[in-house]
């Protein structure tokens, strides 16, 4: 049995608190990801490793150490690492005569490698090339998506959905107009993916909506798919399920049209009117005839007929 496979009971109140972070949540924690060096990653894999860690601090953790490792043949070192540093996702960069400037994206489930695809770097621009004013650390970015590509193709439609887990950041309750200044833009055209990072400006405009122009500000890459190893239908649709807890439970006797309007339906019991409370008018009161035949049984004597 591995070492992280024990069931380790804690024997301090840090360790136990430790313990208690790692345990399932109903919401989970904001997702981390580790940025690993290959054994021969070049200075342009380095590069890149150390501005996508720019760009996804402080939820990330980049190893500065070679690792000798090859994600497609032997995943057991990303998932020791996964579980040491509590990372559910992953960047893995190498370099060598076959696949030049690789980059291997990748997400685990229950600390196990769910999916993950190689991806080939064809262009860089760093961020120190671009001199530019730069987003404070720990901006959530706003992600855009061009091309049919992403739609159409499974494996381009499940990079899309990898590249949103790991650059989406913190799910946030409140947006404020002045937050909203780091665009990540993906383009799929022709076989390629097309990575841009922009700063967004608000400028005057005269009115109350700012005028809104985009500063690029790097890191710039241009990609090219090579190998996927991607998760069967059956284990993605379990990581997805989502614990009945978080369901929202079904209301009854609640409808809505098309417009959005609520309606409710209310069951009441059986009323007798006879009894209601009406308003008080003299035309409305009962004569003395009406309630000695109330009181009789509701039969009117018959008159009989003088002679």
């Amino acid at each position: 049995m591995d070492a992280l496979d024990r069931v380790v009971k804690p024997k301090t109140k840090r360790a136990k608190r430790f313990l208690e972070k790692r345990e399932p949540k109903l919401t989970e924690n904001t997702k981390n990801a580790m940025l690993i060096k290959g054994g021969n990653a070049n200075l342009t894999v380095t590069e890149v490793l150390k501005d996508i860690y720019a760009v996804k601090k402080p939820f990330a953790v980049l190893y500065k150490k070679k690792n000798i490792t090859r994600p497609f043949e032997d995943q057991t070192s990303l998932e020791f690492f996964s579980k040491k540093s509590d990372c559910s996702l992953f960047l893995f960069g190498s370099h060598n005569k076959k696949r030049p400037n690789n980059l291997i994206i990748g997400r685990m489930f229950d600390y196990h490698v769910l999916d993950m695809i190689e991806l080939g770097i064809e262009k860089f621009v760093s961020l120190k090339d671009v001199k530019n004013s730069k987003c404070p650390e720990g901006t959530k970015p706003m992600l855009i998506f061009a091309g049919d590509t992403f739609d159409l193709n499974e494996e381009y439609r499940r990079l899309k959905s990898l590249l949103i887990d790991f650059f989406r950041g913190p799910n946030v309750p409140n947006i404020r107009l002045a937050g909203l200044e780091y665009v990540l833009h993906f383009t799929a055209v022709d076989g390629k993916i097309y990575m841009r990072s922009y700063k967004v400006l608000l400028k005057k405009s005269g009115c109350k909506i700012p005028r809104i122009e985009l500063e690029e500000m790097g890191p710039s890459l241009d990609l090219v798919m090579r190998r996927t190893h991607l998760a069967s239908d059956d284990l993605y649709k379990l990581s997805l399920k989502q614990p009945k807890a978080l369901k929202a439970k079904k209301k009854k006797n609640i409808s809505h049209d098309v417009f959005g309007t609520a309606y409710g339906r209310i069951h009441m019991q059986k009323q007798d009117l006879g009894k209601l409370q009406t308003r008080k008018m003299k035309g409305l009161k009962k004569r003395p005839a009406e309630k000695s035949v109330e009181e009789d049984g509701g039969i009117s004597p018959k008159k009989t007929k003088s002679a």
